[in-house]
């Protein structure tokens, strides 16, 4: 071994021993007759000494020729430290250095190796290699590192086999677009890679593999932003003989294990919230349930006075903001001008201040009394002191509108601490939603999804109103994973097929083989998908789920450190018959 010990290793009992580190140059300090090394590895940091007086002329000389970044091997003997750093665990002590060897010399780095650097985003994207030197971003995938493996560990003692699916599968019509994979031995055919080993896990309970779990690579070719990517990895599940309440139970107890392992919090049980409930009180399927601001519908107060933007709307909808009443007339036309934004989509905000003195001040006093709107305070449950905002249109438009608001409000009022966690079940989505640019049915989960067993008889006279047997589970607004109990008898499966479209031949043609399994002998089965990259970021409290995968795409799809995507040679494309068309 070219080390006795790592950098991060050595303690206060250590003094005294000789001992041979290895790593890379993080830092020198030439004080004239004194030199401070800082060494560093992925466990850590050790200070190295070398005195003029007492360090052999050669040794010297040659740390001298060292820089940033260089490889090298150092051996001495282990001292107490005069000046102890207490920022760094190896801060008591310090290597006084008597053989000291350069392994490899390194170009000065394109920005600095340091916990704070100076490099933007796409430079240490570009240098991820150095990139991944730095603590936090090391700590980031070590974090990855213990979920995955208490994942393992809580799976495996529940008796799950860890299976692998197929990469190269066949390309499907429903969800996002694929990633395809043209075959040079069947030419003008195509493989996919998958979105999901959605199929593959339904056979598997076929086959009588009860319970599988698989942490998997997925694939879709989708437009980015920070919380995706083109390739991203689930931790995959699905379990035979069992009910939704089943599901619900073995993958909470998933996430308390994971929580109390890593983080050593203890979470209470899951609420449960049903979809409709949580658009009501919400406007989102996945809501922040860290602080309160449910949403107060007003229709039966707010229609009827005069005041045409009310009178007009299909819902008339508000939140309160406890305290707030105090704030501004530039700070409430800042709010306007927010949910005015296009993204967000509203037409204007109406506020109601609740004053500490007890009256209320709004800007739509001129069609309500102070008694009618005092009657909203009480709607509200407000107090004197909060703030009232309304909001009004179409109902799902303003909903989300409000729903955007309410977040904005909570990052403001320091409502969405990183570092609270509240999980939740949300649960009975919708089986179907309709489109109407193509007047056709599409699966909200996916077509494989059991609608609710008392509403299959509706998939014939009112699809729109049937139920899914599906669950999400949200935990501080972030839908960390979602699943469903499966459709596992052939006639229903073709019924739902026909609902969404498919012809006969289109159904046999993309899933024929399972349906041909389902008359095999198919179990009841359900199933969930977290995303493994979603609940890093979760967990290590960042936005972005790029700090979590060693070496992510950029906000184009592009891997800007290897260059890619790429173009092929002529020959390749000639070995896969294929032909580039011209602009």
């Amino acid at each position: 071994m070219l080390r006795t010990h790592t950098c991060g290793e050595l303690r206060i009992e250590n003094v005294n021993e000789h001992v041979i580190l290895a790593g890379w140059v993080q830092r020198i300090r030439d004080k004239g007759g004194m030199i401070w090394i800082d060494l560093r590895d992925r466990y850590g940091i050790t200070q190295l000494i070398f005195d003029e007086s007492k360090t052999h002329p050669d040794v010297i000389k040659k740390m001298r020729t060292v820089g940033r970044e260089y490889v090298v091997q150092a051996a001495g003997k282990v001292l107490e430290r005069f000046s102890k750093n207490d920022r760094i665990p190896t801060g008591d002590i310090e290597i006084f250095i008597d053989e000291f060897i350069i392994l490899n010399p390194a170009k000065v780095p394109p920005f600095t190796i340091e916990d704070d650097t100076d490099g933007g985003e796409d430079l240490r994207m570009k240098y991820r290699y150095l990139d991944l030197r730095r603590r936090p971003v090391r700590e980031n995938l070590l974090l990855r590192h213990r979920i995955m493996q208490e994942t393992r560990n809580y799976f495996s003692g529940l008796h799950f086999a860890e299976i692998e699916t197929p990469f190269l599968i066949k390309s499907t019509p429903e969800g996002a677009r694929d990633f395809v994979v043209p075959s040079r031995i069947n030419p003008g055919e195509f493989y996919a890679l998958p979105q999901s080993p959605q199929t593959f896990k339904q056979l598997l309970m076929v086959s009588g593999f009860d319970r599988y779990f698989q942490i998997v690579k997925c694939f879709r070719d989708e437009d980015l932003r920070a919380d995706r990517q083109p390739e991203f990895t689930q931790i995959d599940c699905e379990m035979a003989f069992v009910t939704q309440e089943d599901i619900l139970a073995t993958f909470e107890g998933l996430v308390k294990h994971l929580f109390r392992s890593i983080k050593n919090i203890e979470l209470e049980d899951f609420p449960v919230l049903n979809f409709n409930e949580a658009m009501r009180s919400y406007g989102s399927d996945k809501p922040d349930i860290r602080f309160g601001m449910k949403f107060v519908e007003l229709n039966d107060l707010a229609k009827g006075r005069g005041f045409n933007v009310f009178d007009q709307a299909e819902l008339v909808v508000g939140i309160c903001a406890p305290g707030e009443a105090e704030r501004t007339r530039k700070q409430l036309d800042e709010l306007t001008d927010f949910v005015k934004k296009p993204q967000i989509g509203a037409n204007g905000l109406v506020t109601i201040k609740y004053n500490i003195d007890g009256s209320i001040k709004s800007t739509i006093d001129r069609f309500y009394t102070g008694d009618e709107l005092k009657k909203w305070m009480e709607k509200f449950e407000a107090v004197p002191g909060d703030l009232v905002l309304v909001l009004a249109g179409k109902t799902s438009q303003t909903r989300k509108a409000l729903s955007e608001l309410r977040l904005k409000l909570g990052d403001e009022l320091g409502l969405r601490e990183k570092n609270t966690f509240a999980p939740l079940w949300v649960v009975d989505f919708p089986l179907l939603e309709w489109d109407e640019e193509t007047k056709r049915y599409y699966a909200m989960h996916h077509p494989f999804t059991s609608p609710k067993l008392d509403q299959i008889d509706l998939l014939d006279t009112n699809p729109g109103q049937v139920m899914a047997n599906s669950y999400d589970m949200v935990i501080n607004g972030v839908e960390l994973g979602g699943g469903s109990i499966r459709i596992h008898d052939r006639k229903v499966q073709q019924k739902m097929f026909d609902v969404l479209g498919f012809t006969q031949e289109e159904a046999k043609r993309q899933f024929g083989f399972l349906m041909d399994a389902f008359e095999y002998g198919a179990p009841p089965h359900g199933g969930i998908a977290f995303g493994l990259d979603r609940t890093c970021a979760l967990f290590g409290g960042s936005d972005s789920i790029r700090d979590f995968i060693a070496f992510p795409k950029n906000n184009a799809g592009r891997d800007v450190m290897i260059d890619t995507p790429a173009t092929i040679s002529q020959e390749q494309l000639d070995e896969l018959r294929l032909q580039l068309k011209k602009d």
